[in-house]
């Protein structure tokens, strides 16, 4: 018995060469600054500076994760090793990344406490000099990465009507979304730092550069629960929304068949399987259902089981 080849679940999995090598870029600037900050943190007194050096270093550990994914998505894509290709594997690399921001943020929390309580002596304009460098490492990096997604946690589209998506060319990458946001948050620690060191070194309120970690900390938090709210129902098994199942269960309806049972859950970060198993008195052909329902273009693999009244 020969085994189909189901060329159609391949569009599941996704890798893209581009993105692949402009992250090779960026970790490597990752990397050089994070060496660069924590030494200068270390040496000058920076809690600021310290906690943007620490934090760039969980991203570079996470780039490597995107890295590796892309390379892993692009040699399995067509092995047949996964039921529906490997499009959640850069969904899983974008919760991974998640986990290692909230770690980050954790971590952020209690040193710049203990720094509130022990204040030590800071050396500005070193630090300061240091921390504009990470700056404009981590403007240069998302230059390179050249994401626009909304970075809020605020990005699931609610599609209720069947025409809505119908673009399968678009991808939402949760694996380059999340070193997207490791660069952005560390692009905000730089400026949170530069603040904090500037305020401390002409107004004298040293007290600021740990109270600026606590702030980095809860925002860079808040991005990474609203990525883990994008990614984990995914890995999940999440249903469609039930006003589109509900849409389908109509048309079924409609046609004259019982519905006795209904599955439709994402397979990636942009697709949908489904499994129906109706009931018809006139025991027409699964290929007439799987047509009847053509319109539902969010649901790419479709099974159709029909038993006799």
């Amino acid at each position: 018995m020969t085994i189909p080849n189901c060329t159609k679940v391949d569009q599941f999995s996704y890798f893209d060469s581009e993105n692949e090598k402009r992250t090779r870029y960026v970790l490597a600037l990752t990397f050089v600054t994070m060496v660069l900050e924590i030494g200068a943190g270390t040496i000058f007194g920076s809690m600021a500076l310290l906690a943007d050096g620490w934090h760039m270093g969980t991203h570079a550990a996470a780039f490597c994760i995107t890295l590796f994914v892309y390379r892993y998505a692009r040699k399995h894509s067509r092995s047949g090793q996964f039921s529906y290709g490997t499009g959640k594997v850069g969904v899983l690399g974008g919760y991974t990344s998640a986990m290692l921001l909230g770690m980050v943020a954790l971590g952020m929390l209690f040193e710049s406490i203990h720094r509130l309580v022990s204040p030590v002596e800071i050396e500005f304009n070193a630090a300061i000099a240091v921390a504009v460098i990470g700056l404009i490492v981590n403007l240069l990096s998302m230059l390179l990465l050249g994401h626009n997604h909304d970075h809020s946690g605020a990005h699931e589209h609610s599609h209720d009507h069947p025409h809505e998506h119908n673009d399968h060319h678009h991808h939402d990458d949760h694996n380059l979304k999340a070193a997207y946001i490791h660069v952005l948050t560390d692009a905000l620690t730089s400026v949170l730092a530069i603040v904090a060191l500037l305020v401390g070194k002409f107004v004298g309120w040293t007290w600021l550069d740990p109270i600026m970690g606590v702030v980095g900390s809860v925002i860079i938090a808040k991005w990474a629960w609203g990525l883990m709210k994008q990614t984990s129902p995914i890995l999940l098994d999440k249903a469609i929304e039930q006003t589109y199942q509900q849409q389908i269960v109509m048309k079924l309806d409609n046609a004259g068949v019982s519905l006795l049972d209904i599955h439709i859950w994402k397979v990636s970060a942009d697709h949908f399987c489904a499994t129906l198993t109706l009931k018809d008195e006139q025991m027409r052909e699964p290929a007439f259902f799987k047509q009847l329902l053509v319109d539902f273009d969010k649901i790419d693999h479709l099974v159709v089981e029909v038993n006799p009244a």
